[in-house]
């Protein structure tokens, strides 16, 4: 157990020296990592050795994406309730597929989920998937909407596979995220052979423009644009959707977290019409990584699109088991975090966060138009894009607040123009964070040719 303790000291170490150190990983610990690059061990290397090694050579090369600036890739920083759920959970060292033998890690999911469909205020009968992350809860919720839809045009794509099945009408907005695409491309339904809808300024799908829908099809709708945070007119899409017999799936990989806050839930209004639901819970409830939700409305929709059976698996009488609504068989305890995250912040204590951060981001924007810089979208949830200039100086600009460390902010090219993106969604952000940053990047900025 001292080995664990070790551990548990390093950690300690690293979280607590977060604010002291640039958020970007160390240039020079990048190059060390070459020394590693040697032939397989042979003979074996005690374990505190092994730890040592691993803290000395990888922990300097990381990015302070736990921290409270970084402002990149929509990641929120795990709450600290989380990060020691997840410990305890990997040395419960639980295969969290069925009930019988694990009903510890298989009935907290259940809780979650009904603690999620509550805060998210979704058809409570949904069921919910806990998986990797968005591009596999998008998978997840599209397996069943293909099987759904197939099979109301009475073909049986489980059975027979997709060799002869009807074609399915696959709508999405221009601006959908690629992992959208990457999951129907999986699916079989093809990367290419979409039907897209033009966009407005901000990005969300323009219903005027929705084209005649037949069924099979399949209308993929977004809660939070990745550059803007906007979100798609729900109410009439999911109108026009429902009475073409279409399967509505929303991508809200962070927008979907609007719904927990009474003061942001209207920009997502008409979003519990639609048949399935994809977010990640390692975004804005600030669970470690590797943590992702589809929610189908239709339970058996989506068990009978992931559920597997074999002699040797105890699948028999039990209340809910966790493996018939994901792709995965086996593995970790995901549900663990999120119920410690739920518990620990309440739904009250959850709505104030994402708040907080929204009206962070406005402060970001607020800072760098009274500076004179552009912000190019309207900043309705945690999303802000800036323009530098033109797109040279804008990668420029950008390299150099990366560089100088204080924080980290992602360059984009959103609608032909060339900026960065501030993405607030951690716990651990203070507004005097904010500030501090804001006024790194408007130095970088006045420095930067």
């Amino acid at each position: 157990m001292e080995l664990l303790e070790d551990a548990a000291r390093r950690a300690i170490k690293f979280l607590e020296t977060l604010d002291q150190r640039p958020v970007r990983a160390d240039p020079r610990a990048a190059a060390r990592l070459d020394e590693l690059l040697v032939p397989a061990p042979r003979q074996p290397t005690p374990d505190r050795e092994v730890l040592a090694q691993i803290d000395e050579y990888f922990s300097p090369a990381t990015i302070a994406s736990a921290g409270p600036r970084f402002f990149g890739f929509v990641i929120g920083g795990s709450l600290p309730a989380t990060v020691a759920a997840n410990w305890l959970a990997t040395a419960w060292d639980q295969n969290t597929c069925y009930d019988g033998p694990t009903p510890g890690v298989a009935r907290v999911e259940e809780i979650a989920r009904r603690w999620l469909l509550e805060v998210l205020d979704l058809p409570r009968e949904s069921a919910v998937g806990f998986v990797t992350g968005a591009t596999v809860a998008n998978f997840t919720a599209l397996a069943a909407a293909r099987n759904a839809v197939l099979k109301r045009s009475g073909w049986n794509v489980e059975a027979d596979g997709l060799f002869g099945a009807p074609p399915i009408q696959v709508i999405v907005g221009e601006e959908f995220h690629p992992t959208l695409q990457k999951s129907l491309g999986m699916l079989g339904l093809g990367r290419n052979r979409l039907t897209r809808v033009p966009v407005d300024s901000q990005g969300r799908m323009r219903a005027d423009k929705l084209p005649k829908l037949s069924a099979p099809a399949i209308l993929c709708l977004q809660a939070g644009n990745v550059n803007s945070g906007a979100f798609d007119p729900f109410a009439e899409l999911c109108a026009a959707g429902r009475e073409a017999g279409a399967w509505i799936h929303v991508d809200g990989a962070f927008g979907l977290w609007a719904r927990a806050s009474q003061a942001l839930a209207p920009l997502a209004r008409g979003l519990e019409l639609a048949d399935s639901w994809a977010t990640d819970a390692h975004k804005w409830l600030n669970v470690p990584y590797d943590s992702g939700l589809a929610f189908v409305r239709d339970a058996q929709a989506l068990q009978s699109a992931m559920a597997i059976t074999a002699e040797y698996l105890p699948t028999q009488g039990a209340r809910r088991n966790p493996s018939d609504f994901t792709p995965e068989l086996s593995r970790r305890a995901r549900g663990i975090e999120i119920y410690a995250a739920l518990r620990n912040l309440g739904s009250d204590g959850l709505a104030r966060m994402i708040e907080r951060n929204c009206a962070q981001a406005r402060r970001f924007a607020a800072g760098l138009k009274a500076a004179g810089f552009e912000i190019l979208n309207d900043v309705v949830l945690n999303q802000v894009v800036v323009s530098f200039g033109e797109p040279e100086r804008a990668r420029r600009v950008v390299d150099a607040i990366q560089l100088e460390g204080t924080c980290w902010a992602g360059g984009t090219v959103w609608q032909g123009r060339t900026g960065m993106r501030i993405s607030v969604s951690s716990w651990a952000t203070t507004d005097e964070d904010v500030e501090r940053s804001l006024e790194a990047m408007l130095r970088c900025a006045r420095e930067c040719p």
